[in-house]
């Protein structure tokens, strides 16, 4: 066991936070740690970390564990350049490193040889740093930096990049490569998926599915936890309850947990009816009174069960529309966006339609250009090139995921209120109760709202304005796992035209009917829902693979005559771009294969040098100081590739 929480206890003024919470990590154990917001997960992790001080209460860790801590968006703050601080992770193998260096010259140098113990204690000294280095993956360092920063989406970055240059959800990233290369006992990550396209946040389910040490992690990822937990902990009502199993698998045993409870509570509540039927009927008689007093002391000490409380309150809200749109909705062709002062556009040739009652999604890496899309068609944005058409009688609903349209001055009333003016006082009180402010939580100034409440705000704003056309982005970002359902509940009864941005692949799946792939040089469309589309791409890659097969089969003399039209010389282009595509990934496979065999080569010379029969012999050694010497170089030149392939 790593880690025990005991009893512990947090309270802000007279509100308690967590409550008596009691839980264990063991070894490798993937946690996802769930609630809605509010409910404490956040503030628990921080008290593990040593971040916050608690009420009462004892937390015990295993000896020498190393506790890694990374809080919700908490962006790297550093004057290093990227690569600088990611090295700086390993700053005790640097300099061991260097110690090493300075061991080999000490060692290389005609004046030690005079001195024999001294000779003999230098090359023991080596062999130990040596051994040490290995051991500690010193020789697997770079290969380590280099790849988790491409995972996290650093490929293409100048590894000299300063990082106070970089925006803050990509310092958000950064901070996230750092932990991951630090690699404590206990990983703690608060919301790590936040900032991370579907590419990354595949390729940090895959990571962590491997990492050697214990996973506790809060999400509201869903397919996330799905993916990675084996415990999903609930932190509900101040305390916490253990599940075995991913989030699917908690909220079948939590769904038929209650079920159980209440199937037991009513059992119990018709005993107690009927029994006190009994007694009432038989206690005044004098031939049954003995046995109503009986069955009254029986009653008295009877454990009576309290009932199941259920699930927490839920917003609950739906969409409506004031009158349906004309049959074609929406008609994008050929659009462009280019922002000032950049070389070439963030998209072009973007063609795609909309039918009225449609729900498709719009889907890409980060910074391709999909909120920036989506501002173009609202009006926010004016693009370079191409139209945009809209169909009859539409009225659009748009919701910002950075809720620019909030004002921070106003409280939730007048935030709402102003919006819609002719409506009476009582009326939106009653929207804003149905999105959990109530009382005077709606006098709260937006300014002081967290990112989930600011979200209700936006969306019960939204629910009020009755559009037939919903333009989304990111609308489940900052709602905890509660509210996400809410809302597909609501959107999927919309009986609008529904357009949306999300990297939540749940939501994607439950929501999408048609996907719109956003590329620099146009869109790319497949029907069905996500797990449909990665099924699509998967069949379209195995019939290119078995073309290309029978194509390298065929005659000359057919493929001479195939490349004369203009379709097959476009064809015949593309063919030659996706060849040049898999020659540099099978240069780079091929690279990385030379780069671990350098490694191996370099390391296995190094442990050489610790050889009685080989620092006795001046000859010897001199050869295996200048083989060491050439392999780093060639090693740096390696890397040198690596780093041109990946760019």
């Amino acid at each position: 066991m790593l880690l025990q929480v005991s009893d512990v206890t947090k309270s802000y003024g007279v509100t308690p936070v967590i409550s008596h919470i009691t839980m264990q990590v063991l070894e490798r154990e993937r946690i996802g740690l769930v609630g809605v917001n509010g409910a404490g997960k956040s503030t628990l992790l921080k008290i593990i970390a040593g971040e916050l001080s608690m009420d009462s209460g004892t937390i015990h860790r295993a000896r020498d564990t190393k506790i890694g801590y990374l809080a919700q968006n908490s962006g790297l703050q550093s004057d290093r350049t990227i690569l600088a601080e990611m090295r700086a992770v390993f700053s005790h193998l640097l300099e061991a490193e260097e110690e090493l260096r300075e061991l080999e010259h000490q060692i290389a140098d005609p004046a030690l040889h005079q001195d024999a113990k001294r000779y003999e204690d230098t090359l023991e000294r080596y062999a130990r740093r040596s051994d040490w280095f290995r051991e500690q993956g010193g020789y697997e360092m770079n290969t380590k930096i280099n790849s988790v920063l491409h995972g996290m989406g650093f490929g293409t970055f100048a590894l000299d990049t300063p990082i106070h240059t970089l925006s803050g959800g990509q310092k958000t990233r950064l901070a996230l490569a750092r932990i991951l290369l630090q690699s404590p006992d206990l990983l703690m990550l608060d919301e790590p998926t936040n900032y991370l396209d579907i590419e990354t946040l595949t390729w940090l389910e895959g990571y962590l599915r491997g990492y050697a040490g214990a996973i506790l992690v809060v999400s509201h990822d869903r397919y996330f936890l799905d993916a990675l937990a084996n415990t999903i902990i609930e932190i509900e009502r101040n305390s916490a309850k253990r599940y075995t199993g991913n989030y699917s698998r908690y909220m079948e045993l939590k769904e038929a947990e209650y079920e159980t409870q209440l199937k037991h509570y009513e059992k119990q509540q018709d005993e107690i009816a009927r029994t006190e039927q009994f007694i009432q009927k038989n206690i005044v008689r004098a031939s049954t009174t003995k046995r109503a007093q009986s069955r009254r002391k029986l009653l008295d000490k009877m454990d009576v069960m309290d009932k199941p409380l259920g699930d927490l309150k839920k917003a609950h809200f739906s969409f409506e529309i004031e009158r349906m749109t004309g049959k074609d909705v929406l008609d994008v062709r050929d659009l462009s966006v280019q922002f000032t002062g950049q070389d070439k556009p963030l998209f072009h040739n973007v063609s795609f339609q909309l039918q009225r009652g449609e729900t498709a999604a719009l889907i890409g890496p980060n910074g391709i250009g999909k909120s920036t899309l989506l501002k173009a068609l609202v009006g926010q944005n004016q693009p370079a090139g191409g139209t945009i058409r809209w169909g009859a009688n539409v009225k659009i609903g748009y919701y910002d995921q950075e809720q620019t349209g909030l004002n921070p001055n106003h409280t939730i009333l007048e935030e709402v209120w102003g919006a819609y003016p002719g409506m009476e006082e009582a009326r939106i009180r009653t929207v804003l109760g149905s999105f959990l402010f109530s009382g005077e939580d709606v006098l709260k100034k937006i300014s002081t709202l967290s990112g989930g409440e600011k979200a209700r705000v936006s969306l019960a704003k939204l629910m009020l304005n009755k559009a037939n056309v919903l333009i989304l982005d990111e609308p489940t970002n900052h709602l905890d796992l509660y509210s996400k359902e809410v809302l597909e509940s609501a959107l999927l009864d919309y009986d609008g035209t529904l357009l949306f941005i999300s990297h939540d692949r749940y939501f994607l799946n439950k929501m999408a009917e048609r996907m719109i792939e956003l590329s620099p040089g146009g869109a790319e469309h497949f029907l069905g829902n996500y797990d449909d589309m990665l099924e699509k791409k998967q069949e379209i890659e195995e019939a290119r693979q078995e073309a290309l097969a029978k194509q390298a089969a065929s005659s000359s003399g057919k493929a001479a005559s195939a490349v004369s039209s203009p379709v097959a010389q476009s064809y015949e282009a593309e063919k030659q771009a996706k060849r040049e595509e898999r020659g540099r990934q099978r240069k780079l496979e091929q690279l990385e294969l030379d780069i671990a065999k350098l490694e191996a080569d370099t390391e296995q010379l190094e442990e050489q040098l610790s050889d009685p029969a080989i620092y006795n012999d001046y000859i010897r050694l001199q050869e295996i100081q200048e083989l060491i010497s050439a392999k780093k170089a060639a090693l740096a030149d390696a890397y040198s590739v690596w780093e041109e392939l990946m760019a």
